[in-house]
């Protein structure tokens, strides 16, 4: 049964433009967690099980969605740990862009989600002091967006 579930969620996540329903919301949000998690420039224990806590949280009645979401998230993050064509700076530009294009994207920024990666970083200063910079941006993207509303 797991390793069904297993590879259904590769699969999905291999190919989620053409079968996730919404793939961009997704994808977004998934944008969203790695920058955080890949500031910390590796993906350890904490954040692994924060991340499935919210993916179920984020989706609770769909266990594919999350394994999707868990699984594009991881695939960002390995490309900025792996410098594979994306680095924080980037994520955040997409991000921004993302929220240019499409404004409900702002709905989706989840600030007390991303924060609770903070506790896996307390321990390394720079990296901890990154995570809430991207934090703060993110947050005054959501004030700045809802006040031209």
């Amino acid at each position: 049964m797991e390793i069904r579930r297993t590879l259904k969620g590769w699969f999905l996540s291999f190919f989620r433009e053409i079968f996730v329903y919404h793939n961009s919301s997704l994808e977004f949000r998934a944008k969203l967690l790695a920058v955080v998690i890949g500031a910390n420039k590796q993906i350890d224990g904490c954040e692994k099980d924060l991340l499935l806590e919210i993916a179920k949280e984020t989706y609770p009645d769909d266990i594919a969605r999350v394994d999707v979401l868990v699984n594009t998230t991881k695939e960002f993050v390995k490309k900025i740990i792996e410098n594979n064509g994306l680095n924080v700076n980037e994520l955040i530009l997409s991000i921004n862009q993302d929220l240019k294009e499409v404004k409900r994207f702002h709905e989706k920024i989840e600030v007390d989600q991303l924060k609770r990666f903070i506790v896996c970083t307390e321990n390394d200063e720079e990296t901890h002091i990154t995570q809430i910079r991207i934090i703060e941006y993110l947050e005054r993207s959501i004030d700045n967006f809802n006040k031209l509303r």
